[in-house]
């Protein structure tokens, strides 16, 4: 039986359009029938993807095969399962554990090139039943949600107001394309290049040692989106117990009012917020670095560029701006843009104070507003062209879906990996291992002589995977397990004195 109607929804989490949606029976599986949404989307043309350093044109970087390939060979179901399972004391993959039962899974499949099928309540007891779904079903895409009060292939059998979410890592996502508007490097939607990757860098420079610092948290883990952008989890118990409102607290925390040409009163508080401070003095360098030099975004790096820049001072030191481009535009200036930087903020200091000290009696004194505009102006700057901008509703609500660590990206081939927050100005997304290299470092590796090679448990291990998997497992998993195990034996500790065993 088919049913179609006309509805206003979502056809991958985090994006809203309408779309035929079309429910049907699958009866693929050989025990229970399942009723799954089918919707049905028609697939954009791809831009231009990415990519300013040249790649091969013609390679087919993701294929049903090449997936199939990977699901079957490569996927770390027992770290993905182990992690979500909260339980080191229990990863056995044949075993129901209790939190990964009632955690939310979504697959997208694409049957038909063009025509998505979005699977989402799907749940699984243990390691072994995951497997074995996405084998059978290669999702081109899969998303995790919450853990529920119930299994969530129960969700049809169970009154909705007993169906809720009781547990889900407070995630977030950072995406190039929400910087197309401070972008120099002529890159734009789902292009990006080294250039403009460094916001991503920044904003996990600044999420992290925020989170950590400011709320303690300790079990922060870093993914490459597979294409344009990073994503955190905080899985600690504390963030995983938190409310809709304790998450929008903590989001909202990351945000920062800025000036724009529609409200031009907005703008940072004075003094500045402690942890404002301190990311301008992770962010600075950086915006030196790459946002300000030609090889960057340019910021500062023509006539046009730093008269435009210039023009965004406040009014009352329009002086300065002045003063600077007489400067700046003679033919013998040759200071570089980092040289410019500090000369404009040395200017602007300088007269802030012989403002403020005037004591010409025709000479009105610079006010305190403007001379708070003055001082926070650099500040502002820098923050406009580097500071985090979030995908704020993804981290509010605890039901929001979020693409899986681990999976492929179907644009690009690549693999979802997790980032060496210590590494993360080493990253770059265009190293990232694509489906046919790793098809290719399987086949050299089996093809090797086997004679003085130490022998690997998993296969991802024989391939360029190999790095960012095994920190994932010893520097976040690891830590993460001993604190739950200490916790574990706490509680027995605790109970045993009660019961008066102890």
């Amino acid at each position: 039986m088919v049913a179609q109607q006309q509805t206003e929804d979502k056809v991958t989490p985090g994006s809203s359009r309408k779309r035929d949606r079309t429910v049907i029976r699958d009866d693929d599986d050989n025990d229970n029938e399942e009723e799954f949404e089918m919707e049905t989307t028609t697939t954009e043309k791809t831009k231009k993807e990415e990519i300013k350093p040249s790649e091969k044109s013609k390679e087919v970087l993701f294929s049903p095969e090449l997936l199939s390939m990977y699901y079957s060979r490569l996927f770390p179901y027992h770290l993905l399962h182990s992690w979500l399972s909260y339980n080191p004391s229990n990863l056995n993959k044949s075993i129901t554990n209790p939190l990964f039962s009632h955690r939310e899974f979504s697959f997208t499949i694409e049957r038909v090139p063009g025509e998505e099928i979005y699977l989402r309540y799907q749940s699984f007891p243990s390691e072994i039943e995951l497997s074995n779904a996405i084998r059978k079903r290669r999702p081109v895409k899969i998303d995790i949600g919450a853990i529920f009060s119930h299994p969530p292939k129960d969700s049809k059998t169970v009154a909705s107001s007993s169906f809720t979410p009781s547990q889900r890592e407070l995630v977030f996502d950072v995406d190039l394309t929400d910087y197309d508007p401070v972008r120099g490097c002529g890159c734009q939607g789902a292009t990006i290049c080294r250039t403009c990757w460094t916001y991503m860098t920044m904003a996990v420079k600044v999420m992290d040692v925020g989170l950590k610092e400011d709320f303690g948290f300790k079990h922060v883990a870093w993914f490459y989106s597979g294409r344009r952008g990073v994503h955190a989890w905080v899985c600690d118990g504390m963030a995983r117990g938190l409310t809709d409102e304790g998450r929008s607290a903590v989001a909202t925390y990351f945000e920062i009012p800025m000036a724009s040409d529609k409200n031009k009163s907005a703008g940072l508080a004075h003094p500045l917020h402690p942890m404002l401070r301190r990311s301008y003095g992770i962010l600075e360098p950086m915006f030196i670095q790459h946002v300000l030099p030609a090889a960057g975004h340019g910021l500062l790096a023509t006539e046009e560029q730093w008269t435009k820049l210039l023009s965004t001072l406040p009014p009352a030191a329009s002086s300065v701006a002045d003063w600077l481009l007489k400067k700046w535009n003679g033919d013998d200036c040759d200071s570089t843009p980092e040289e410019k930087w500090i000369e404009l903020k040395r200017r602007l200091l300088q007269f802030r104070q012989n403002e403020s000290e005037s004591k010409h009696r025709n000479k009105k004194k610079l006010s305190s507003s403007d001379s708070i505009r003055i001082e926070q102006w650099p500040i502002e700057t820098v923050f406009k062209y580097s500071y985090p901008r979030l995908d704020i509703n993804v981290s509010k609500m605890r039901n929001h879906l979020l693409k899986s660590p681990f999976c492929v990206h179907p644009k690009t081939g690549r693999v979802c990996i997790p980032i060496n927050v210590s590494q993360v100005e080493q990253f770059d997304p265009f190293d990232v291992p694509t489906l046919p290299m790793l098809m290719k470092e399987l086949d050299e590796y089996d093809g090797e002589e086997e004679e003085g090679r130490k022998k690997v448990q998993h296969a991802w291990q024989k391939t360029s995977l190999r790095e960012s998997f095994e920190h994932f497992e010893k520097a976040f998993l690891g830590p993460m397990w001993k604190e739950l195990r200490k916790e574990k034996r706490e509680e027995a500790e605790e109970r045993a004195a009660y019961a008066g065993d102890f």
